[in-house]
């Protein structure tokens, strides 16, 4: 193999962690690829962590012994995070984005690869320490934020439908009542999508009075598995008592007065 320069290495170590936020790699893997000594990706690593963190891009986390290695966490804290909830807030403030009935258009905001990988490292750093093995979410507008979740996670995502299909095996289906329209609804789970025991984190693009959320931690009860907490990007000033508790919201809606045309939204810190 021709020699790499350390320069040309860093990089494409940068680029691999990067790529894959939160996947723990061996230094093993980067030796073998690189053809490098491990002492010498070690200092690699510190050069890159370094960086990392002198400009709020995340850090390098090291995990000692044998089955160890080193993972990029894509962590979006203080001056990151409020930058990036504030451009959000001010986004989701145009008066064009009322609708009928005073909800919002946000569809063309979560569906900007970008701005959701963004809010999915908001996610991953505020709700690390919950530690779970799955990300849920119920179709089909907060895919795209459940999946860029999951993404800086590095966990499976699995997805709640609205009714069921065939394709998909046999499923589990709760009927629950819509917190916001108390219309009651069904939505469903393949059996095989969550293993008994698994930890869950439930996440969702918004939040009235928390009927979906309560719905999704239901099915997850019914199939064996455990939710240790749900995140949600946008929740309702009122009511103020929602179906769920505990969970964790990035920006809270306070008023949309159709005739104004003013809506209040602000972060959550």
């Amino acid at each position: 193999m021709e020699k790499v320069r350390r320069i040309e290495r860093v990089v494409a170590l940068t680029k691999l962690l990067v790529d894959m936020p939160s996947r723990l790699f061996p230094l093993s893997y980067f030796s073998e690829r690189f053809g490098t000594a491990k002492s010498t990706l070690s200092e690699d690593m510190v050069t890159i962590k370094q960086a990392l963190q002198q400009f709020g891009l995340g850090t390098l986390e090291t995990v000692a012994g044998a089955a160890g290695g080193v993972r990029f966490l894509p962590r979006r804290e203080g001056e990151r995070e409020q930058a990036v909830l504030q451009e959000l807030a001010f986004r989701l403030k145009e008066p064009e984005r009322i609708i009928a009935g005073g909800f919002l258009y946000m569809t063309d905001l979560l569906f900007q690869p970008a701005l959701m990988a963004q809010i999915g490292e908001v996610f991953m750093t505020r709700l690390a320490h919950l530690r779970p093995d799955y990300i849920m979410t119920v179709e089909t507008k907060g895919i795209p934020l459940a999946f860029m979740t999951a993404r800086a996670f590095d966990l499976p995502l699995v997805i709640v439908r609205q009714g069921s299909k065939v394709t998909e095996g046999p499923s589990v289906s709760i009927n629950y009542v819509s917190g916001s329209t108390r219309r009651i609804q069904t939505m469903s789970l393949p059996k095989r999508a969550l293993p008994v025991g698994a930890r869950v984190l439930l996440i969702d693009d918004f939040m009235k009075a928390g009927g979906t959320a309560k719905g999704m931690a239901d099915l997850a009860m019914e199939v064996g598995a455990e939710v240790v907490g749900t995140g949600v990007l946008i929740a309702t000033a009122e009511p103020q008592r929602k179906l769920v508790e505990g969970y964790t919201s990035l920006l809270m809606l306070h008023e949309v007065d159709e005739w104004s045309k003013k809506i209040d939204i602000r972060p959550i810190e």
